[in-house]
């Protein structure tokens, strides 16, 4: 059963790559002034994605160095693999199913459920990210114990 520290830590973790996506998703969402509502959703799933890989990149990236050098030692090419397969397990397929199926779905419907298109937005990314981060949350504590 998570308890108030793994709530922290998962929030720690996922905080700043979440509010890139937040913003590169609402920000992308006036595409719709020129784009039908299916492509601005893809358009909306593509931007939120390079924004939140771009930072969880950056971040278990950074966190890597600090340590290592914190070591003295420099970051070897296996530990940057290692890194590289550690978040392939934790994000592969709930990328897989977020990206094809899950937010274009939500952010297509809600907008139309809801009858006003920011609103809609925003209830589709809260519905597609709870289902993102389950998954993705069940995967990160599996590796966590395997290492």
């Amino acid at each position: 059963m998570p308890n108030k520290s793994n709530f922290k830590e998962w929030f720690d973790r996922y905080k700043y790559a979440e509010l890139s996506a937040t913003s590169a998703a609402l920000a992308s969402s006036q595409f719709s002034r020129i784009f039908d509502g299916l492509t601005t959703a893809y358009l909306i799933t593509f931007t939120e994605y390079f924004a939140f890989y771009g930072v969880i990149l950056f971040m278990a990236y950074k966190k890597m160095m600090e340590a290592n050098k914190a070591l003295g030692s420099t970051t070897s090419l296996k530990e940057l693999l290692h890194l590289l397969r550690n978040l392939f397990l934790e994000f592969g397929y709930p990328t897989v199913l977020d990206f094809f199926f899950i937010r274009p779905f939500c952010m297509y419907w809600m907008p139309i459920l809801t009858g006003n298109y920011f609103m809609g937005i925003i209830f589709g990314k809260i519905t597609a990210d709870s289902i993102f981060y389950g998954l993705a949350i069940v995967n990160y504590e599996l590796i966590k114990r395997k290492q």
